[in-house]
C-alpha cells in the first residue's frame, strides 16, 4: 500500500479532522525515529499513519480490545506487510498485542506523544508549533495535570528502545513542526 492509497483509505473511514491530524503527526514522528534507528521510514510511516484507522468503528468503540486487532486484521488481508499490522496491535495495550520489537515499542510510545505536543502547543499565545521549545514541552511532561489523556506511561517507555525522554520528545517535536502545516499549528 502507498501513503496515497493509506490517507485515502484513512479519509474514507474517519470523519474527526483531529484524529486524521493525529495520524499524520503519528506518521511524521515513526518517519523521524525510523531515520534515527536506520530502519525504513516507508514502513514506519505507514504504521503510524494507519494505526488508528479503527478508532471510530462503532465495535472499538464499545469494546477497546478491539481497537487496532479490527483495523490489523483487514490491513492483513490486504497484504500489508506483517509489520505493519503487528505494529498497529501492539500500540493498543488492551488489544492483547504486547510491543516486542523495535516498531512496535516506537508505535507505543508515539501514539500519546502527539497529543502532548498539541495541547503544550494550544497554551502558546502564538498557537504555533514553531514556537514551542523543547524545555517547555519538558515542563509540561512533568505537569501531570496538564494534558491528562496523554499517557505519560506509555511516553517513558521510550526507555525500552534506548532512548531517553528527552530525545524522544525532542525527535517527536521537530518531526511534527517540520508538517506543522498540514496539523494546522
Amino acid at each position: 500500500m502507498t501513503r496515497e492509497e493509506a490517507l485515502e483509505l484513512i479519509k474514507e473511514r474517519i470523519k474527526n479532522p483531529n484524529s486524521i491530524k493525529h495520524m499524520l503527526a503519528t506518521e511524521a514522528i515513526m518517519r523521524a525515529l525510523a531515520i534515527n534507528f536506520e530502519e525504513d521510514p516507508e514502513i514506519w510511516g505507514l504504521a503510524g499513519l494507519l494505526h488508528d484507522l479503527d478508532m471510530e468503528d462503532e465495535d472499538c468503540l464499545t469494546d477497546p480490545c478491539q481497537h487496532g486487532n479490527k483495523s490489523a486484521d483487514e490491513l492483513d488481508i490486504l497484504g500489508i506487510e506483517k509489520k505493519i499490522t503487528d505494529a498497529i496491535r501492539a500500540h493498543n495495550e488492551k488489544s492483547g498485542k504486547v510491543p516486542e520489537n523495535l516498531i512496535e515499542k516506537c508505535l507505543y510510545a508515539t501514539d500519546p506523544l502527539t497529543g502532548l505536543i498539541v495541547a503544550s502547543t494550544l497554551v502558546l499565545p502564538s498557537k504555533k508549533l514553531a514556537d514551542l521549545k523543547l524545555e517547555s514541552l519538558m515542563r509540561r511532561f512533568k505537569e501531570s495535570r496538564f494534558a491528562m489523556g496523554a499517557r505519560r506511561e506509555a511516553m517513558i517507555t521510550c526507555s525500552s528502545f534506548n532512548m531517553d525522554l528527552e530525545k524522544f520528545l525532542d525527535i517527536g517535536l521537530k518531526a511534527m513542526q517540520e508538517i506543522a502545516i498540514d496539523l494546522g499549528l
